[in-house]
């Protein structure tokens, strides 16, 4: 399948890649496709070991937002780069080029794929970044745990956009298995675990708006909001995993008398509030 760096496949030959990384092992399998820039890309089954890294102390709690995109326990913020709101001018223009050709035309076929390499540049440079960000925060960190955000309901909002140009979930994705890689200890804390406004040193809870960033608490502490939700984040997941030898951490629930399941017509729909996140 490899011969002197070049890849051979059957029924085609010979190719010429460029290789992104030596492969740990030799290759069981490989698949080759075809993004919607034209773009291929090999991409192989190998039996990799597990390389655990040295142990440390650290253990840290994430809060994910839009202003900041991670804020940590340890009061590090780290900002959003905003990587499609960068390029949005160049894809407008692309865009609108595309709009003015002529329907199954090459000349359209043509700027589709240039919209297409616009936006894979895009996702490649966001890609890359959340890579780097990943592997400094599990190399520095022996425990991490992130809310299980609602990604799904979110980009119903008016947020979408935002929501999208953010990447939670392929960067928690990114944190999950480079945990699982490098013998680290990664926690989803459940999305309905109440973060915001909750003082991490007496439990003591301050009702907030999106508006409040700051809020002074009774035990006469000033609060960022985002940092004590992160911290608020990182104790509940250490509870988690304190109980994980199936310990009952949270009373369980109860199954509904017969008469009071199902949905009431005269009953008020509940909405979950996404006040823990921070948008503003």
């Amino acid at each position: 399948m490899l011969d002197n760096g070049r890849l051979r496949l059957p029924k085609i030959g010979d190719l010429d890649v460029r290789w992104s990384r030596t492969l740990p092992a030799a290759p069981s399998s490989v698949t080759v496709i075809r993004d919607a820039a034209g773009r291929y890309f090999a991409s192989f089954v190998v039996q990799a070991t597990p390389a655990p890294l040295p142990e440390v102390d650290a253990e840290v709690g994430i809060d994910l937002g839009l202003t900041h995109f991670a804020v940590l326990s340890d009061g590090t913020k780290v900002a959003a780069p905003k990587f499609l709101h960068q390029a949005a001018r160049r894809l407008r223009r692309l865009q609108q080029a595309v709009a003015r050709k002529a329907k199954g035309s090459n000349n359209r076929k043509k700027a589709v794929v240039k919209v297409a390499r616009a936006h894979a540049r895009v996702a490649d440079t966001r890609r890359d970044w959340q890579h780097k960000l990943s592997t400094a925060i599990i190399r520095d960190n022996q425990a991490v745990y992130v809310e299980d955000l609602c990604v799904v309901g979110l980009g119903r909002t008016r947020l979408a956009k935002s929501v999208h140009d953010a990447g939670w979930a392929s960067f928690t994705a990114m944190l999950e298995y480079r945990a699982a890689r490098y013998g680290r200890t990664f926690g989803r804390i459940d999305r309905y675990e109440p973060s915001t406004g909750i003082c991490p040193d007496t439990g003591a809870r301050t009702r907030l708006n999106l508006s409040h960033r700051w809020w002074d608490c009774p035990c006469g502490q000033r609060h960022d909001r985002d940092v004590a939700a992160a911290q608020i984040i990182l104790a509940v997941g250490r509870t988690d995993k304190s109980n994980a030898c199936g310990a009952q951490v949270r009373p369980a629930s109860v199954p509904a008398p017969r008469q009071e399941a199902g949905i009431h017509p005269d009953a008020a729909c509940s909405t979950r509030s996404v006040e823990g996140i921070s948008v503003l």
